[in-house]
C-alpha cells in the first residue's frame, strides 16, 4: 500500500516502523526541522520538509493516489485540514485524523473525514466497556462506532437459561451470532438451547446495545414477581 504519514513526533516515529515492516511505500511529509532529522535517521527513509495542510507540500510530495493518509499532528484543525485536501484534491482513498479533542471526533466525520481517532475517546469508550464486567458483559466496537459486538456470560437465573433461542423472543435489533461453550464454539439457529455459563455473542447496533444487554439480563426472579403481581 501507498501510506502518507504527515506530521507528528513519537506517534509518527512507531507508525513508520509498523508500516516499513509490512513492506509498504511510504510517503512522510513533517513541518518540523529536528523531527525530519530523527525520523530520517531513525528509519532510514526520506522525509518531505514542509507543512502537509498546505497543498504545495502535498503535491510536491506525490500523494496523489495514495491508499491511506494518516495525520498525526498536535492541531486537530490542522490534521483535518491536510485530511480533506488528501482527500478531495488528491484522491486519496481512505483518510484517518488524530485529534486531541474528542468532541471533534464525531464534528470531523460528519465532515468527511473517514476514520478520526481521539485517544482520550478511545479511553472513555473502553472505560465504559470495561465497567459493564460487574455485569458480565464486554463489548468491542466496529466501523467507527456503528457496529457493537457484545459478549454475555449467562447466569443460572436469566431467563433466557436452558431455553431454545427461538422460544427467547429476542429482540431483531440484535443477532445472537455465536455461543462459546467450552471447548466448543456454537453457530446458533433457533433450536439451539442456551444454557448456563454460555458466553453469547451478539451483533447489534450500538444505540441498541443497552436494550440487548438489559434484555439479556432478565432475572427469572423478576418473572415471577411480575406473575405474582
Amino acid at each position: 500500500m501507498k501510506i502518507v504519514i504527515a506530521d507528528g513526533g513519537h506517534a509518527a516515529d512507531y507508525v513508520i516502523k509498523t508500516f516499513k515492516k509490512r513492506g509498504n511505500k511510504l510517503i512522510i511529509i513533517n513541518s518540523n526541522k529536528d523531527l525530519v532529522q530523527y525520523l530520517t535517521k531513525s528509519n532510514r527513509v526520506p522525509v518531505f520538509y514542509g507543512d502537509p495542510s498546505k497543498t504545495n507540500v502535498l503535491s510536491d510530495a506525490h500523494i496523489e493516489g495514495s491508499d491511506i493518509f494518516v495525520a498525526l499532528g498536535d492541531r486537530d484543525a490542522d490534521n483535518f485540514v491536510s485530511c480533506l485536501l488528501a482527500k478531495q484534491i488528491f484522491g486519496v482513498k481512505k483518510c484517518i485524523c488524530i485529534v486531541s479533542n474528542p468532541k471533534n471526533v464525531e464534528t470531523y466525520r460528519e465532515l468527511g473525514i473517514d476514520s478520526v481517532i481521539s485517544s482520550t475517546y478511545l479511553l472513555a469508550t473502553s472505560i465504559e466497556s470495561e465497567s459493564s464486567l460487574e455485569k458480565l458483559t464486554k463489548s468491542m466496537r466496529f466501523e467507527d462506532d456503528k457496529v457493537v459486538l457484545t459478549e454475555i456470560i449467562v447466569k443460572d437465573n436469566y431467563l433466557l437459561a436452558n431455553k431454545q433461542i427461538m422460544d427467547i423472543n429476542f429482540p431483531k435489533c440484535g443477532t445472537i451470532s455465536c455461543v462459546y461453550r467450552k471447548p466448543n464454539v456454537i453457530i446458533p439457529n433457533g433450536k439451539t438451547v442456551i444454557l448456563p455459563n454460555d458466553c453469547l455473542f451478539i451483533v447489534s447496533a450500538v444505540k441498541d446495545q443497552k436494550l440487548i444487554i438489559d434484555y439479556a439480563q432478565r432475572e427469572k426472579e423478576n418473572k415471577e414477581e411480575n406473575n405474582s403481581l
